[in-house]
């Protein structure tokens, strides 16, 4: 049997996220001008890619394609008439793409596509990708030190906005899937099956509520903690939650949220909102014991009341992170901005505070 650093999926990384939108040039222009990325590739009709253009975006360790559909009838447009703008493809960095996948579909994993190799004057890569939850992929990426801007096929493009500011985006954190009801043990063991991951941390009902609504989550990693995919699930409670609301907007799980990493959150947050993005309003009162809840941290409780940005404490040190308003019209994506100071926290002491911060906007849009 092999061991964990043995498995084809042990030792992976972030690859790419591929969002799935209406009109993918205007969504390449608003991350890079609010949320500072620079477009550095392109394929489209002018690369010789008929039914598709995908605008290839970065920042430091982020890397975000931005995906529309030039037909009216494809897999692409169907996605975005039946979800909104929301992440297809959570692509996974891996030593071997065929070893991957076939490791995972032997574990159970529904193929989406076979291993195909790529290649031009930049080297080669080679691709496969698994299923997971709702219409969700994951692609195997496996680049063998190609050189090119992103993947055969793309050309470069550098581009960006010198009127934004950058916000020092780092690299995902994490990547958080809304599914139904009583899917979490699922997904969580389809992760543990097909990736080796383990359970990191788990919430129920009593963790994660308030006076009117509630979820269920528990946290799967690999082994270094690289790559984390919380699951969430609704739970019983006495009005609609907001995974509820998500599922009844996206139609079907999905993605949820990207936590973005960051080395200093209170510049971060001062750019982003310079930029014009949106975050959600925690109550003034949640600062008023942050310290006794917390204890001593570096950062001055008054710079942090001043953004709203919201602090969590476990046995390895204490995190920071604050949540935007969702991306789109739907509520249904959105970012989480988060910088780690030991803590391999997702934030359970804010929990409180941010459900009664999104309550409030469900409450404005009527889904309460």
């Amino acid at each position: 049997m092999a061991t964990a650093r043995e498995h084809p999926l042990a030792d992976i990384d972030w690859a790419y996220l591929e969002f799935y939108v209406g009109n993918a040039k205007q969504a390449a222009h608003y991350y890079c001008s609010a949320f500072g990325f620079d477009q550095v590739a392109y394929a489209g009709p002018e690369t010789g890619v008929r039914d598709r253009a995908s605008y290839y975006l970065t920042q430091n360790k982020l890397r975000f394609v931005l995906t529309s559909s030039l037909r009216p009838d494809d897999a692409i447009a169907e996605h975005v008439r039946l979800h909104g703008d929301g992440i297809k493809d959570v692509a996974i960095l891996v030593r071997d793409a065929r070893a991957a996948y076939d490791a995972a579909v032997k574990a159970g994993a529904v193929s989406v596509a076979e291993p195909a190799e790529r290649s031009d004057e930049f080297g080669r890569v080679i691709t496969a990708s698994i299923a997971t939850y709702g219409e969700t992929v994951h692609s195997l990426v496996q680049r063998d030190g190609y050189r090119g801007p992103f993947l055969p096929g793309f050309i470069e493009t550098h581009k960006s906005l010198p009127g934004s500011r950058k916000p020092g985006l780092t690299h995902v954190d994490h990547c958080v899937g809304n599914v139904g009801w009583g899917e979490m043990d699922k997904w969580g063991d389809f992760y543990a099956r097909t990736f080796g991951f383990s359970q990191l941390i788990s919430f129920d009902d009593k963790d994660i509520s308030t006076d009117y609504t509630a979820l269920r989550s528990k946290v799967m990693t690999d082994e270094r903690h690289r790559v984390k995919f919380p699951i969430n699930e609704p739970a019983q409670g006495k009005k609609k939650s907001q995974i509820e609301e998500y599922l009844d907007f996206y139609h079907g799980a999905g993605v949820q949220h990207v936590a973005i990493a960051t080395e200093n959150i209170i510049e971060t947050i001062d750019a982003l909102k310079y930029n014009g993005v949106d975050f959600l309003e925690t109550p003034d009162t949640y600062y008023d014991e942050l310290e006794a809840r917390v204890g001593k941290i570096d950062e001055a409780i008054q710079l942090l009341r001043e953004r709203r940005i919201l602090v969590d404490r476990d046995d390895r040190g204490y995190m920071l992170q604050i949540f935007t308003k969702p991306l789109q019209d739907r509520p249904t994506v959105f970012f989480e901005i988060i910088q780690r100071k030991g803590s391999l926290s997702f934030g359970k002491g804010n929990f409180k505070a941010l459900f009664v911060a999104i309550e409030h906007e469900q409450e404005r849009r009527g889904t309460l």
